[in-house]
């Protein structure tokens, strides 16, 4: 596996502590992280890039938004199948 550095939330500078706030305030409520929650996630190997970091991943939170045609559930449906077609773990 590779190792990409990252930077943990405590230590984010103004810019970072934005995108990562920005992206994720687009999330639905299931994605909310728990107090003290330092997991590691696809997200933080962006860090390094703010502006990339926030464009990339608010774009599936848009996909997510409850204003679309589909259900919460079908969202699920169709993340599910895609990262079994794509091998992910997750």
């Amino acid at each position: 596996m590779a190792w990409i550095k990252t930077i943990p939330f405590d230590q984010a500078d103004a810019s970072l502590r934005q995108a990562l706030e920005g992206q994720h305030a687009l999330y639905p409520k299931e994605y909310e992280r728990k107090p003290g929650d330092v997991s590691e996630s696809i997200t933080s190997t962006h860090t390094l890039i703010p502006e990339a970091l926030y464009h990339a991943f608010a774009t599936f939170g848009a996909l997510l938004s409850p204003s679309l045609p589909l259900s919460r559930a079908q969202h699920e449906m169709i993340t599910t199948h895609v990262s079994a077609l794509n091998r992910c773990h997750y």
